[in-house]
């Protein structure tokens, strides 16, 4: 299978500008998430700034951006204001604040006026089932469940997807994103279970060139990493 194979849609995940472009300059990938811990990581410090310098770039595929309030009523205050930062914009609203206090009501009204979402930071199956009446009948959306923390856990992500696929039968404008995955093999399995989306960050989509690689080949560069290493590291005995 080569990634032209692929159902399942390629989202970059990142907030480098730059890293970005590059991403956008490939036509496997097919949108673009960010969120707030990423954007401190690459520097932002100016928050609309840098999402109008990115839309201006990227004008014509999907764009997440995250509201970063605690408290519900200014969450949507910021969630309206970065819808009307262009009709591929997708806000992100974390399925609870901090307090453990659900956003359902909130997805709900948003999503129901018409603002795309992207409902994020999903672990559990009953979450998925929530988010999913909340957002049953309104706009398009996505909803991030972050199948790669599921299986830091010791759980299998594959099953969990495809259950949580079944629950998003009931919302037809909603896509299933297949989130923080934690290797090349994620995008498949997301696309052997039929999930509509997977996020991709750089140091995993710089690994979509190993696809299809010959393994004896592949073998042989990694025993030549090593020689190499050890000589140029001057290693005796």
């Amino acid at each position: 299978m080569t990634l032209a194979d692929l159902r399942t849609k390629i989202y970059a995940d990142g907030a480098e500008l730059p890293g970005m472009l590059a991403m956008y300059r490939e036509p496997h990938i097919k949108g673009f998430t960010t969120n707030p811990t990423l954007m401190r990581k690459a520097g932002i410090t100016d928050y609309r700034a840098f999402a109008k310098e990115v839309l201006a770039a990227i004008p014509d595929r999907p764009i997440s951006f995250e509201v970063f309030s605690d408290e519900f009523d200014d969450m949507e205050r910021q969630a309206r204001e970065m819808a009307s930062w262009g009709d591929h914009v997708y806000v992100k609203i974390p399925v609870t604040n901090t307090r453990r206090e659900p956003a359902y009501d909130l997805v709900h009204r948003l999503s129901h006026a018409g603002v795309k979402l992207n409902v994020t930071a999903l672990m559990t199956l009953e979450q998925v089932q929530a988010v999913v009446e909340a957002l049953e009948g309104g706009a398009p959306s996505n909803v991030s469940v972050f199948a790669g923390r599921v299986a830091d856990t010791g759980r299998d992500p594959v099953p969990h997807m495809r259950a949580a696929l079944d629950i998003l039968k009931r919302a037809p404008r909603a896509e299933l994103i297949w989130a923080s995955p934690r290797e090349v093999l994620n995008v498949f399995q997301a696309h052997e279970i039929g999930c509509h989306i997977i996020t991709v960050t750089n140091d995993i989509l710089r690994k979509l060139s190993l696809v299809g690689k010959d393994l004896g080949d592949y073998s042989l560069e990694t025993v030549r990493m090593f020689f190499d290493d050890a000589k140029a590291a001057g290693y005796r005995i």
